[in-house]
């Protein structure tokens, strides 16, 4: 997603299969943060927040404008994990979306240790 004009082919996706929310993994994108596209959806992401940090790792949240009016608000929890809560249509409930991009059996312990103790 790192790459020009990826996020903007994943609105498009996004909008032909009419979703409101849709997490992305692997967006290699540096530093926490949001930003709204000329489209109208909303890209929540969380990466590496060192300094000259690598491209690699990065989720993110894309949300259509309805889902935007319905955000309470969000956090990030490194580059693997983010959460967002958003108001229910049920008087004092809201709903909590947690995207994590989990480490594999083929990261070193160390690293799956890191992800699973957060």
């Amino acid at each position: 997603m790192w790459d020009t004009g990826k996020a903007f082919q994943i609105a498009a996706e996004m909008r032909k299969y009419n979703l409101e929310v849709l997490g992305i993994s692997e967006t290699h994108w540096t530093q926490v943060g949001q930003q709204r596209l000329t489209s109208g959806e909303l890209l929540l992401y969380s990466g590496h927040e060192e300094e000259n940090a690598p491209h690699t790792q990065g989720v993110a949240l894309m949300l259509s404008e309805q889902a935007q009016n319905a955000l309470i608000g969000w956090e990030s929890h490194g580059p693997k994990i983010i959460k967002a809560s958003f108001k229910t249509k049920k008087e004092g409930v809201s709903m909590n979306i947690i995207h994590c991009y989990a480490p594999t059996n083929d990261y070193n312990e160390d690293a799956k240790d890191q992800f699973y103790n957060r």
